[in-house]
């Protein structure tokens, strides 16, 4: 099974973000320009880009769409897009500008309506975003924590379609200490579908780690700090996938 890298471009007030640990008063500042910074990853050989707005997660404004609409229209890759996915219109939208696929989060426990329609409709170009504090989902650009637990989650919603989750341990997210390894492949075992690491990922074994999991059905990593910081570069990431997935 393939492995990929999804360099993370996060928009808060359309600037090109990263937050500690979901907090948003812990918020760096990496670029003013998303465009470029997409550019960038895309020279540097990333294959996807994972891109999230902050804004829309949290309060539901999406006012980062034209830095979305910008992104897509300038990059010759696919694009992943994240945030404040609620309504059949947000989706269709998204992938009416041009985006491979479209993150569902917080929608999964508020309207699994929505999120059921979502997957019958648009099937592999949905991905279910599960983002856990303490092995609960969290919603609302992680303000609220529910009291379901990701893998009850992840198997309901792989049962009405899901082919791809992404999973955020928030404790671990901006810190460069390493994924949760255990949680990764507890909903990759629980889902029997595609799972894509978040949170953590700061150097080229953290990445072997993963990549190492893909027989179970993980199928990618989310990096965000560490190639903002220069920790990690794409190269090496990608060169450590390629020798972990031989």
């Amino acid at each position: 099974m393939s492995f990929t890298l999804y360099p993370a471009i996060d928009l808060r007030g359309g600037h090109c973000v990263r937050l500690f640990q979901g907090d948003f008063d812990r918020e760096t500042v990496y670029g003013e320009d998303p465009v470029q910074v997409a550019r960038r990853w895309e020279e540097e050989g990333a294959g996807w880009l994972h891109v999230v707005d902050l804004d829309a997660a949290k309060t539901g404004d999406h006012v980062n769409l034209s830095a979305v609409r910008d992104i897509i229209r300038s990059a010759s890759i696919p694009i992943q897009v994240g945030g404040g996915v609620r309504d059949l219109k947000r989706l269709e939208n998204l992938l009416s500008l041009g985006a491979a696929r479209v993150v569902i989060g917080s929608a999964a426990i508020d309207d699994p309506e929505f999120v059921k329609e979502a997957l019958r409709r648009f099937g592999d170009r949905i991905a279910i975003g599960l983002d856990a504090q303490d092995g609960w989902v969290a919603t609302h650009g992680w303000l609220e924590t529910s009291e379901v637990r990701v893998e009850d989650l992840g198997r309901e919603m792989a049962a009405h379609g899901a082919e791809t989750f992404i999973f955020t341990d928030i404790s671990r997210d901006g810190t460069l200490t390493g994924p949760n390894i255990a949680a990764v492949r507890a909903l990759a075992e629980a889902t029997g579908k595609g799972v894509i690491a978040s949170g953590g990922v700061g150097n080229t074994a953290h990445l072997t780690t993963l990549v190492r999991l893909a027989p179970l059905g993980v199928t990618g990593a989310i990096v965000g700090k560490a190639l903002y910081t220069g920790a990690l570069d794409i190269k090496a990431g990608l060169l450590a996938i390629e020798e972990g997935t031989r």
